[in-house]
């Protein structure tokens, strides 16, 4: 294939460029931006060695970075394989930390991470108002990025002794039952009531997400069985497992109050995907079903005296807080919220103790109740 160099030469002028032992300074400056292309070529036909297409040859020829070395590339690369295989929201969080690292350092390149960087990087975004949740989001992105290239182990910057990745404040997201009760008898109308009742939904069907909320179809009940797939783990290389809820007369009743009764088994129970809807759009519809359900969650809190930001992830918190405290082996807690693992459950699990040990360890202290 023919590719511009942008260079003009006559045949005997071409020649000397490339053979003259003494080159005049114009010629100087036209080998050396030959040479340039020459070996961006080579570079990146060794790079896609036998998987060479003239398609992806193109893609990295003409990228104006340096394809080898820029992590802006190395993100929209996987990004477009991300929405490829229509995992929009983990795209979107992908695409979020590209910007604010950009934003930090344009034309971030792979040799500028080091732990000083990452440690500037996370002093900036603290700086400028992001949570140490977000630096921790952000930068997994990046180290799950950096794991991707071909770079010198021992220029590795993460890790112990080098930076280590901020954790995630542990904030407690679940209710007591004493304040789902408040919660579910709460007299409530409009868009309020169907919040408040998708809210219960999401807590009974084991602290299902609103994503897979939206993705039921009548074909995923069987009975009073509902069994899916986690979207988020659907389209990945991971194997998806299948989830299986205990329909209760509580979750029967939402249904039949807001499904779309159907005898086309392929259609969706809830009125909020359609046929042929593109990932683009569900992640669009259920971001927006998030924010109404937090929305008036939050304000149904206030009213019924419960002085937390309750949000749809408390109704996935909850439902595995409250299977633990009642005694339920963690193995089927695993199972139940489909956790790739027991540690996975554990590490899920142990931020929400601490309440229950105080609660417990008061006895210690009876005896001077009873002196008083």
């Amino acid at each position: 294939m023919y590719y511009s160099t942008d260079i003009d030469l006559k045949p005997g002028e071409l020649e000397k460029v490339r053979t003259a032992k003494r080159r005049t300074p114009d010629q100087k400056e036209v080998h050396k931006k030959l040479n340039r292309y020459y070996q961006k070529a080579d570079n990146i036909i060794d790079k896609l060695d036998t998987a060479f297409s003239f398609e992806k040859f193109d893609e990295m020829y003409h990228e104006g970075r340096d394809v080898f070395n820029s992590v802006y590339y190395a993100f929209k690369k996987y990004i477009d394989d991300l929405k490829a295989e229509e995992r929009t929201g983990t795209a979107i969080n992908y695409d979020a930390s590209i910007k604010s690292l950009e934003d930090f350092k344009k034309n971030l390149k792979f040799t500028d991470i080091t732990p000083s960087f990452l440690k500037k990087y996370e002093r900036w975004m603290l700086d400028n108002g992001k949570s140490i949740t977000t630096v921790g989001m952000y930068l997994r992105a990046l180290r799950a990025i950096y794991n991707k290239q071909d770079i010198d182990k021992k220029l590795y910057p993460f890790g112990y002794g080098k930076y280590e990745i901020p954790s995630g404040e542990n904030i407690k997201k679940a209710l007591t039952l004493e304040e789902i009760a408040r919660i579910y008898n709460y007299e409530a109308t409009g868009t309020e009531a169907m919040a408040r009742d998708y809210w219960m939904f999401l807590y009974l069907c084991n602290g299902m997400n609103v994503k897979d909320f939206c993705s039921l179809k009548w074909n995923n009940i069987d009975g009073d069985i509902l069994t899916y797939q986690r979207e988020k783990t659907k389209r990945t290389n991971k194997k998806p497992k299948n989830i299986t809820v205990s329909l209760k007369p509580e979750t029967w009743a939402i249904i039949n109050k807001y499904g779309i009764r159907s005898v086309v088994r392929e259609n969706y129970i809830f009125p909020h995907y359609e046929t042929g809807i593109t990932a683009t759009r569900k992640q669009e519809v259920s971001q927006q079903l998030i924010k109404t359900i937090n929305k008036y969650m939050k304000r149904i809190a206030r009213n019924v005296g419960i002085n937390k930001n309750v949000t749809t992830y408390f109704a996935r918190h909850s439902f595995a807080t409250i299977l633990k405290r009642s005694g339920t082996d963690i193995a089927m807690i695993s199972d139940l919220l489909g956790h790739s693992s027991l540690g996975v459950t554990e590490n899920y699990l142990d931020s929400f103790e601490n309440d229950k040990i105080k609660e417990q360890t008061d006895v210690l202290l009876s005896f001077n109740k009873k002196a008083q």
